[in-house]
């Protein structure tokens, strides 16, 4: 207990009835979690009613060998599906299945689901059954059993596959939570057992429970009420998961008299960082307050760099990483960003200034299939004989052309000694037997490449034309959970594209595709020290000495696609704490003024996130002034919102900022002045 600050040591001295430790990033919650349970221990409890719940494999590994070192006992501890996995294996007779059922994965759902769509008579079109499965997973993680669903076909397909999945006896994945509390909630005689089994239970990383597992713990306190719950109301960012942050706001409701201790000290980051992002997160309403810090001292402002452009973002991001190499491994440097998509500037360039690299929980850029897909396009357009391209992209989308047919195509090309694509233009004229459905896939293929050819494109042009023709954004349509992700990379191709361009103005498509072939090759070596790349949500219990954190941008962090909601937006500034508070020492905000969308620059406005921040917290490292300085009561003139009066001024993290009021529109607006080129108004 002496390793132990006052709060941790309240919370690790914590014996019966409702607790919530509130721990803020970097507070030391697994040591809290496991002093707690030695604790316990220490006091004759037995391990054996000793419960705790995590959310994945890694910290329930983590937490038995603490415990283990610790007092030498085994306690249980196990993610929340592994807990109804063991529950359902000793009583789920009570719902008439036997305890040897098999657990389904992905496939083997879907494999069940598909026959439920044919047996419906829906047939088994890809997005359909992505659509439907994705449903019934929400339903149980939500708790709602096939007869309360009302929307069909999704009422009656849930039925016929819970039907058919105990005809197997089996269960899904999803079956492991909301199995479990059915078991519980309808037979007594079963709860009772578990609730009198553990006694002490402990759920790590509350904030992110979904309605199954906050009903589950729910159930097995509901007797003894010894509760142990740790979280972060301002950590929480997996919503799109069915996460719901409300069940750690309303614990002290659902558990009357439970205190509430807060874990403020971090062992992290700097001062400076904690309070910027302390001042960050105070702007969201739905939260427990509380404010980090940390005895290490304030440490350097946090550095801003607003770039021209993506590469000169990631240009910068690459001198940053240069610079504090002498000072730390690379192991300890990190760049964040909010989608997968962004990933691509920053390999081009650390690949140039040879800096090793690793994407975390991720595909490289040029490795996404997506990018292969329509790369694997380019190489037909330039290439009669490349088969595997040829076989990659020939049914993208499907042409009818099984692998048995593909299979005689190669063959005959073989005897006769001819490339792939003319081959097809012969089987096409009869050299082949194919049926009505097979010469229409083939010849629409061909026709695509032939039509592709003739056009005198640009790179960048000649992609968003092999998007377009072969249909390839349709088939990307099936997969709904994936689209926008995949969406967002063959933009950034295009970008990509866009760039050589303009870097190689005598540049061919053959030398485009070399460059790319040349960078997705590069062997990556597992043993040498890299700098990890990776998207905000995969930063998440991670920490690192350097951390370059890149497209604070309006449409980008907040997302675009959470900015219609107060909800949508409050879990985008979670997200963008959560990175801020990875950081250890060095900190480094970026944004840039333009990025690529669809081949063409697309003016971006920085995020309000950093608006947020108060401008003493940050040192502005970007090459553009400021320009001219105005004062109260003087005209400007604004190239979009024509005469202004200048209302106030004020320092942001974004540098001089004005409150304008704009005649014509009726309206205020605050402006930044090195991004809005004010000038004298002359009447």
């Amino acid at each position: 207990m002496q390793q132990l600050n006052p709060q941790q040591q309240a919370a690790a001295d914590h014996v019966e009835g409702p607790l919530l430790v509130l721990a803020g990033a970097g507070s030391g919650k697994t040591r809290v979690v496991t002093h707690r349970i030695a604790h316990l221990i220490d006091l004759g409890i037995l391990p054996t009613d000793i419960l705790a719940v995590t959310f994945t494999n890694k910290a329930a590994d983590e937490m038995r060998s603490r415990i283990r070192a610790m007092k030498n006992v085994q306690v249980l501890a196990c993610t929340f599906h592994s807990l109804g996995a063991r529950i359902l294996r000793e009583s789920i007779g009570a719902l008439g299945y036997g305890r040897d059922f098999a657990i389904y994965d992905e496939e083997d759902s879907e494999k069940l689901l598909k026959g439920c769509l044919e047996q419906a008579g829906l047939g088994s079109e890809k997005g359909l059954l992505k659509e439907i499965r994705g449903g019934i997973s929400t339903a149980k993680n939500n708790l709602v059993s096939p007869e309360q669903v009302t929307e069909e076909p999704l009422c009656k397909l849930y039925g016929m596959y819970q039907k058919k999945l105990k005809e197997c006896n089996a269960v899904d994945f999803d079956d492991l939570l909301y199995l479990t509390v059915k078991l519980l909630q309808e037979h007594e005689h079963v709860r009772t057992e578990y609730q009198e089994r553990w006694l002490f239970v402990l759920i790590d990383e509350y904030q992110d429970t979904n309605m199954a597992q906050y009903t589950l713990a729910k159930i097995l306190v509901a007797k003894h009420g010894n509760i142990f719950a740790v979280g972060d109301p301002d950590q929480s960012i997996y919503s799109w998961r069915g996460a719901k942050y409300q069940n750690i706001l309303r614990f002290e409701n659902d558990f009357p008299g439970a205190k509430v201790v807060l874990l403020e000290q971090n062992y992290r980051s700097t001062n400076t960082i904690l309070q910027a992002s302390n001042a960050l997160i105070e702007h969201n309403t739905t939260r427990y307050e509380k404010k980090l810090w940390s005895e290490g001292g304030p440490g350097e402002k946090i550095g801003l760099f607003v770039a021209t452009s993506e590469r000169e973002e990631a240009e910068f991001a690459a001198q940053r990483i240069s610079k504090h190499s002498t000072e730390f491994p690379l192991d300890d440097m990190a760049i964040f960003y909010r989608t997968n998509a962004q990933s691509r500037p920053f390999e081009d360039v650390l690949l140039a200034h040879r800096i090793p690299y690793t994407i975390v929980g991720g595909v490289s850029f040029y490795s996404r299939r997506e990018v292969k897909d329509v790369l694997a396009f380019l190489r037909m357009v330039i290439s009669d004989a490349d088969l595997v391209s040829f076989l990659r992209t020939i049914n993208l989308p499907k042409r009818g052309l099984g692998a048995a047919t593909l299979d005689k195509i190669v063959e005959g090309a073989e005897r006769a000694e001819m490339a792939i694509v003319p081959f097809c233009r012969e089987a096409l004229a009869g050299a082949m037997k194919l049926s009505a459905k097979q010469t229409e896939g083939l010849k629409s293929y061909v026709q695509l490449l032939g039509g592709l050819r003739e056009k005198k494109l640009k790179i960048h042009e000649l992609i968003a034309e092999v998007i377009a023709e072969s249909g390839y954004m349709n088939y990307l349509r099936e997969d709904a959970e994936t689209f926008q992700d995949r969406k967002e990379n063959l933009d950034e191709l295009m970008g990509k594209a866009t760039e050589w361009e303009e870097e190689n103005k005598n540049g061919t498509l053959p030398q485009f595709l070399e460059e790319l072939s040349l960078r997705s090759n590069i062997e990556e070596s597992t043993h040498i020290p890299t700098v990890k790349l990776m998207t905000l949500h995969n930063s998440k219990g991670l920490e690192f000495s350097v951390v370059v954190f890149a497209g604070l941008e309006e449409e980008l962090c907040p997302h675009i696609n959470s900015q219609d909601t107060d909800e949508g937006l409050e879990e985008e500034r979670r997200l963008c704490y959560v990175g801020m508070t990875r950081a250890k020492q060095h900190l480094y905000l970026t944004a840039s003024r333009y990025r690529f969308f669809w081949g063409t620059h697309k003016p971006m406005r920085p995020s309000r996130f950093l608006k947020e921040i108060p401008a003493e917290f940050i040192h502005d490292l970007s090459r553009s002034n400021q320009g001219t300085t105005f004062s109260l009561g003087d005209k400007v003139y604004h190239q979009q919102f024509g005469m202004g009066i200048i209302q106030q001024s004020f320092d942001t993290a974004l540098g001089l900022t004005y409150e304008i009021y704009f005649p014509d529109t009726e309206m205020s607006r605050s402006i930044v002045a090195r991004f809005a080129k004010l000038r004298t108004y002359d009447e």
